[in-house]
């Protein structure tokens, strides 16, 4: 009988340190899972902050674009309306292009500053985290804009020029002699 007793507290010591040991990994188990998800969330704070901080700085370059072209555009359309001041000596009808350029040159001043107020205000949804927008993650890969369809039908221009500056059909002289114009401007 005494070997049958030795038998026995072997086997309980054994399961014993088998019990121990399987607890001690399951402990080990729940910590490293714990940490695990831990470190992914980290990483995936980090991913987004990134994220984040690349879409503004695609929105601030945008808007730098928007201003620099915006602020080269204003010397052209002055430049050009001085040269069409100099040709209205010649062709009076000159100052309807003229005109026609200022009035672009002021619908494109009042939709930029707008522009660039939801420019900032989509920055802003980005800065707190709400959103963030689907720019393309390389300075390369610009945004693919769909080329503007012009109305196939000459009625439909969406900038109506004067129809002595048409391409596509002889200016009507009966129409400036209806209508005459003051030289002075």
């Amino acid at each position: 009988m005494f070997g049958k007793d030795d038998l026995v507290d072997n086997l309980s010591r054994d399961l014993d340190r088998a019990r121990g040991r399987r607890d001690a990994l399951a402990s080990e188990a729940t910590s490293l899972t714990a940490q695990i998800a831990e470190i992914e969330a980290r990483l995936s704070e980090e991913k987004n902050r990134r994220e984040r901080d690349r879409v503004l700085g695609q929105i601030e370059a945008i808007k730098t674009r928007i201003k620099q072209a915006g602020s080269a555009f204003a010397p052209v359309v002055d430049g050009l309306c001085k040269a069409i001041e100099q040709a209205a000596a010649v062709v009076p009808e000159a100052r309807e292009l003229n005109s026609f350029l200022v009035s672009v040159a002021a619908e494109i001043d009042n939709v930029i500053d707008p522009l660039l107020r939801e420019l900032d205000q989509r920055a802003d949804t980005v800065r707190v985290g709400h959103a963030v927008m689907d720019i393309p993650s390389s300075a390369d890969e610009r945004p693919v804009v769909p080329p503007v369809e012009l109305p196939k039908d000459n009625n439909e221009r969406l900038l109506r020029f004067p129809a002595w500056l048409s391409r596509d059909k002889e200016p009507e002289r009966n129409e400036t002699a209806e209508s005459p114009r003051s030289t002075a401007a």
